[in-house]
């Protein structure tokens, strides 16, 4: 019996290369193709796929809203992750939410055959920069606890070291906005209110 695989992805072109690709091999099956996840429950209910391949950014709901959706509606459903997204909010995100693997877009359609096999097989399936952001955090323990991103942790190493948002900005070559969001993220994230309790914070915890 095939792998039934549907597919959530809203650029066309893709869609069509990947459906044309699945096609072209008696192992799998695509029993839907989709440029959106808003009816992502009901569509694992009714086709029951062994793999689906989800976007991130799609119109409407969010793929990792779809996950969510996919995963009680149907939790036998194996879920890769296929975007353009290396951040770790995201990727984070969409494994909290109960994907089964993370694959970059430009991987080679071998390399997405053979993740698909390794999921089936009771894998996590991974583009090897995701698989080092996904072992950082773990080697960062104590800042993952607090959910920083690897970007804030950099923000917060520099912020613990003297500089200022214009320096970190400059350091890190981001504007002085995306600085300054990042330091309020992080001052969320810590529960604190303003940097010197972060610094504190950061120091006595050894978070950095």
């Amino acid at each position: 019996m095939p792998i039934k695989i549907v597919i959530f992805e809203d650029n066309d072109r893709l869609r069509e290369s990947l459906v044309a690709l699945f096609k072209g091999m008696d192992e799998y099956e695509v029993t839907g193709d989709y440029n959106n996840c808003n009816d992502a429950a009901t569509i694992a209910r009714v086709y029951k796929p062994d793999v689906v391949l989800m976007d991130i950014d799609l119109p409407g709901e969010s793929g990792i809203k779809g996950v969510f959706k996919i995963k009680e509606s149907y939790p036998q459903s194996a879920i890769i992750m296929y975007t353009v997204f290396e951040d770790d909010e995201k990727l984070f995100q969409c494994l909290c939410a109960g994907a089964n693997g993370y694959l970059l877009k430009k991987t080679a359609p071998s390399k997405l055959i053979d993740a698909i096999e390794e999921v089936i097989q009771g894998g996590a399936p991974m583009s090897p920069s995701i698989a080092r952001r996904v072992l950082n955090s773990f080697q960062h323990g104590k800042s993952n606890r607090y959910h920083l991103s690897t970007r804030e942790v950099e923000v917060l190493n520099l912020l613990t070291k003297g500089y200022s948002t214009k320096m970190i900005a400059a350091e890190l070559k981001i504007s002085f906005d995306t600085a300054r969001y990042h330091l309020k993220n992080i001052y969320n994230k810590l529960h604190v209110n303003c940097g010197k309790e972060a610094i504190a914070k950061a120091l006595g915890e050894r978070i950095v």
